[in-house]
């Protein structure tokens, strides 16, 4: 097996050895009966966290800036209009996306 490769049972053994090379910047592949399964690896410094939650998936970019004075103004007679309108919404089929 390669340097840069550990077996989960020698990662568990010595897990600190291997966090150490990771925090010096080396990414180790974690392998489950000879097959890749995740890796570990040594965080960007300075991440932008929209950019790491939009790379993951998380958050979905504006495709356009936000202009408050197109906002329509919202009644709130009822303490839960807030609420129902997000759920009303979020039945709509292109919700999300």
């Amino acid at each position: 097996m390669p340097s840069n490769t550990v077996g989960v049972r020698d990662l568990r053994q010595n897990l600190s050895r291997y966090l150490e090379r990771a925090r010096k910047g080396e990414r180790v592949v974690v392998t489950e009966r000879n097959r890749p399964i995740a890796v570990l690896a040594p965080l960007p410094e300075n991440e932008d966290p929209l950019a790491r939650l939009i790379a993951e998936g998380k958050v979905i970019p504006a495709d356009r800036p936000l202009v408050l004075d197109e906002l329509e103004p919202v009644e709130l007679d009822d303490p839960y209009a807030g609420s129902k309108a997000l759920g009303e919404m979020r039945e709509e089929p292109d919700y999300g996306h």
